[in-house]
């Protein structure tokens, strides 16, 4: 075989490595673990949330069965949306609210922030109103005392930071202090705000992890942050002491394409220590 022809074998044998890997990545999500650790829960109690974020409306199998089966496996405490659980071109909000309508009989504690894109379409209010119906808690600079057994949180809520919607003194007014706070934010540049240091840890997604990764580089771009974020996925300390962590989502928005960044879904888990 000829060096041209060996060349021209290498670039299609490569093409369709990223291209299956792509593929891959895009429609086939994985659930990811966390844990975090506090003094203000007591030492044998925890708290496990399910976080759900940038959906854009997309569909894991028939009826989103994959997903729902992947919720019930995770057997979470509460559920946190955090954010584009639909796209702003969503017409229809029948497939965003049956899903939620399912993930009800996974727990009834189930509580929901906006994001961007339920802020630039114009039927969001359907999505919201269906979502109060169904018994979901949206938490629109709001909070609210979430138990587990002898586990107390607060857990507060903004409405999207990105389009300049979030009101941090009204979502943490009346809180009691003496317990762990999580801040729902779907976009995690809310931590430059030193009222968001209040939160023992804030939960956010909105970078859709880069969406498209380079190793050893990370994320390529993200809204408000330009290219090569510095707040992509993953966790965060900050120097206030608080922690951030960006769940990197489950769909995809401009171009419906991950790479070297799998959809995902995360299991956070919030337990005492001594």
């Amino acid at each position: 075989m000829t060096k041209k022809r060996w060349m021209l074998l290498i670039l299609i044998t490569a093409a369709a490595v990223i291209a299956g890997k792509s593929y891959y990545d895009t429609n086939v999500f994985q659930t990811k673990h966390v844990t975090f650790t506090t003094e203000e829960l007591p030492g044998d109690a925890s708290i496990r949330m399910l976080q759900i974020s940038d959906l854009h409306n997309k569909q894991f199998g028939d009826n989103n069965e994959p997903l729902l089966n992947a919720a019930k496996s995770a057997a979470p405490d509460m559920i946190v949306i955090t954010g584009d659980l639909i796209d702003e071109n969503t017409s229809s909000m029948e497939p965003a609210l049956q899903l939620m309508e399912k993930l009800t009989e996974v727990t009834e504690k189930i509580y929901f922030v906006t994001g961007n894109h339920e802020w630039d379409n114009p039927r969001a209010q359907t999505l919201l109103g269906g979502l109060r119906e169904s018994g979901i808690m949206i938490l629109d600079n709001t909070n609210t005392k979430a138990e587990v057994d002898d586990a107390v949180i607060n857990l507060a809520g903004i409405d999207d930071h990105f389009t300049d919607h979030h009101n941090l003194d009204q979502a943490f007014q009346g809180m009691n202090g003496g317990h762990y706070t999580v801040l729902l934010s779907h976009a995690p540049l809310v931590v430059e705000n030193e009222t968001a240091a209040r939160a023992d840890l804030v939960l956010s997604g909105h970078t859709h992890g880069g969406q498209i990764r380079f190793p050893f580089i990370g994320g390529v771009v993200s809204p408000g942050e330009g290219f090569f974020p510095r707040y992509d996925k993953g966790t965060y300390s900050l120097d206030s002491g608080s922690r951030l962590y960006i769940d990197s989502g489950l769909g995809t928005s401009v171009i419906p394409v991950r790479f070297l960044n799998q959809s995902q879904m995360t299991i956070v888990t919030v337990e005492g220590k001594e």
